[in-house]
């Protein structure tokens, strides 16, 4: 996936299949990266961490989410700052959408790699 600059459209960016039950479009800056997940009930992104500073937004759908020792359920409108180097995790329990900035970009997602974390089903 190469830097945009400039405009662009979500509806060009292509769409991955991480996982049969994940998929996700993405695009990049030189320092921040946005991540359109599409994810269907039963996903499931296990315990992990990483350098990044990350922030979620949840627009549809139902994500039990697990920050630290911090438990919460989150549907359309939650959001949520997780630090670089804090352990997460989150299931889904019904189809899902959220939107993940991150900042610096995931080097592993430019590449198309898919996260060890995200199980496969």
């Amino acid at each position: 996936m190469p830097q945009l600059t400039g405009f662009g459209s979500l509806k060009t960016l292509a769409e991955e299949r991480v996982t049969d039950k994940i998929t996700r479009r993405l695009v990049a800056g030189e320092k921040l990266m946005i991540v359109w997940w599409d994810m269907k009930a039963g996903a499931h992104a296990a315990a992990h961490k990483h350098p990044h500073e990350q922030v979620f937004w949840m627009l549809s759908g139902k994500m039990d989410f697990r920050l630290g020792d911090d438990m919460r359920s989150c549907v359309a409108g939650d959001i949520a700052v997780i630090p670089g180097g804090v352990e997460h995790e989150a299931w889904f329990p019904e189809d899902t959408q959220v939107i993940d900035v991150f900042s610096p970009p995931r080097e592993d997602f430019l590449t198309g790699e898919t996260p060890a974390y995200m199980t496969k089903d």
